[in-house]
């Protein structure tokens, strides 16, 4: 948890960093395109202290009114991201349009483009860091901040590259529609991280090959149990809710029924760490033949 929150206080320095080397690229140049870059770099410092809000609140412990802890504040802020990331297409769609009526006169200089792209790079390799660390802790706070990244990394080669056709062509009006263009980019993928953190908030399974982890976890340490059914898994943050239902020999005791449920509990931690297990312990009668087949 100490690592998440000092990933995410850093990135908050390096998203500043960042913008302010963005902005001296706009002001030396009045370029439109440049200016859409340093306004997403805006939206990179707010992502990051939401990221930074969101892995301080989740690492919380539970409490009377939040009996499951507060992982899920992570989907809260990778939404709030989604939501940043979409006003900022909607500026930057706005000051191209207005541009492209009303061009002005562009300056582009080599150090306004190296500055540029320096930012760029720091945006990078900041943003592997951050996919690998919260891939990793399964922070998804952080990793929405990465991809956030991603797409501004791309933007801003995107830019680069349109910016240098300007200076070398000398039609202004491609420095407008670029800036469109980057903003259309901005908008697909700041749908997407909503689109994925919403399905968290509505307890979306977790992908089929955890479930398949889950269930080989089940068979093989579920040795004394004869089956076990109605599998559910959910995300929270980097927590994993699970629950099922296992069924035992009638006549087996309490306690050890307890001991094969201790034995499962261990097991899926082994294969699936943050996993918080809850098991069902049920009669042989109750059996459905149908579910996970222990070994």
């Amino acid at each position: 948890m100490i690592l998440r929150l000092r990933i995410a206080l850093a990135s908050i320095a390096v998203g500043c960093a960042v913008l302010g080397l963005k902005l001296v690229a706009y002001w030396w140049t009045g370029s439109v395109a440049l200016y859409s870059d340093a306004l997403e770099s805006v939206v990179n410092v707010a992502s990051a202290v939401a990221a930074f809000l969101a892995v301080w609140f989740a690492a919380k412990p539970a409490d009377s009114n939040h009996p499951y802890g507060h992982h899920k504040a992570e989907y809260f802020a990778a939404v709030f991201v989604g939501v940043m990331i979409v006003l900022a297409a909607l500026s930057i769609a706005r000051e191209a349009v207005l541009a492209y009526l009303d061009p002005q006169p562009v300056v582009f200089t080599a150090q306004a483009l190296g500055v540029n792209a320096l930012a760029s790079l720091i945006n990078g390799v900041w943003a592997f860091v951050l996919i690998r660390v919260g891939r990793s802790h399964r922070s998804k706070a952080l990793e929405a901040d990465g991809k956030h990244l991603v797409t501004d990394v791309l933007s801003s080669a995107g830019v680069l590259i349109g910016v240098g056709l300007v200076w070398g062509t000398g039609i202004q009006a491609l420095d407008s529609l670029l800036a469109g263009i980057v903003a259309l980019n901005i908008l697909w993928s700041g749908w997407i991280l909503m689109k994925e953190s919403v399905g968290g908030l509505m307890d979306e399974a977790v992908p089929p090959a955890m479930q398949d982890k889950i269930r080989d976890a089940i068979s093989a340490a579920g040795a004394g149990a004869l089956e076990a059914h109605d599998l559910r898994t959910r995300s929270a943050g980097h927590v994993i809710f699970i629950d099922f239902h296992l069924v035992v020999p009638g006549d087996m005791t309490v306690e050890r029924a307890h001991e094969i449920c201790d034995r499962i509990e261990v097991g899926i931690a082994e294969g699936v760490p943050g996993a918080r297990t809850t098991i069902h312990v049920e009669p042989e009668h109750k059996a459905k033949h149908s579910g996970i087949v222990v070994v």
